[in-house]
């Protein structure tokens, strides 16, 4: 094996290490949280929408996520697929 794929190998391992979005993050996901709180945990989501101090934000991709409901930035309910 190159160095160059040693490293680019090596760059993978590490991201799917630090993948934030995953069943034990999603355990310690608590109703009334803040929305600081959760990004602190999931880092920036991947998308938000909402309006009348309502919020919906998901984090992950299309097949891994964690979908969570904010209602005046506290956590109202949440849900995710995908999790390992």
């Amino acid at each position: 094996m190159s160095f160059r794929s040693a490293l680019v190998l090596g760059a993978c391992l590490l991201l799917a290490a630090c993948n934030k979005v995953n069943q034990e993050n999603f355990s310690k996901l608590k109703t009334g949280m803040s929305k600081t709180e959760v990004e602190q945990m999931l880092g920036a989501p991947r998308e938000c929408a909402g309006a009348l101090g309502f919020t919906s934000c998901t984090w992950g991709d299309e097949k891994t996520f964690i979908s969570i409901q904010f209602a005046q930035e506290q956590v109202l309910m949440f849900s995710g697929s995908g999790l390992k």
